[in-house]
C-alpha cells in the first residue's frame, strides 16, 4: 500500500494525469484547472476539492490525513468548541473522524 501525505498530494495527482492535460484532469475531477495546478504545486485544496481528487485518487482520505478510518465515527464524535485557539489532539482527531465520516456517507450517496 502507498503512503500519500498531503505534503505528496499534488505529486500523486500528477503522476497519475501522467500526460493528460490539466484541463482535461480537472474536468475529469470535477474541479477547475487553475485549482488543479496549484495542488500539484502543493497548495492544499478545501474540502470539497480534496474529496474529489481523493476519489479520483481512489484513495481514503484518513489515510492522507493519518487517522484510521471508522464507520462508527458519527455515532461517538465528543468534541465541542472553546474559545481556546488550538485545539486539544483529541478534538482534532474526532473533528477528523467526524468529516471523513460525512464525506464517506456523501460518496456513498452519490454512486
Amino acid at each position: 500500500m502507498s503512503t500519500f501525505t498531503i505534503q505528496t498530494l499534488g505529486r500523486k495527482l500528477a503522476d497519475k494525469r501522467g500526460e493528460h492535460g490539466v484541463r482535461e484532469t480537472a474536468r475529469e475531477i470535477g474541479i477547475s484547472h487553475a485549482t488543479l495546478s496549484r495542488v500539484e504545486r502543493g497548495y492544499l485544496p478545501d474540502l470539497e476539492t480534496f474529496s474529489k481528487i481523493c476519489k479520483w485518487l481512489e484513495i481514503d482520505p484518513g489515510q492522507i490525513l493519518g487517522v484510521k478510518s471508522d464507520t462508527k465515527a458519527l455515532e461517538r464524535p465528543s468534541a465541542h468548541f472553546r474559545t481556546e485557539r488550538a485545539l486539544k489532539p483529541e478534538t482534532a482527531k474526532a473533528l477528523a473522524d467526524l468529516i471523513l465520516a460525512a464525506n464517506r456517507a456523501l460518496m456513498a450517496s452519490e454512486k
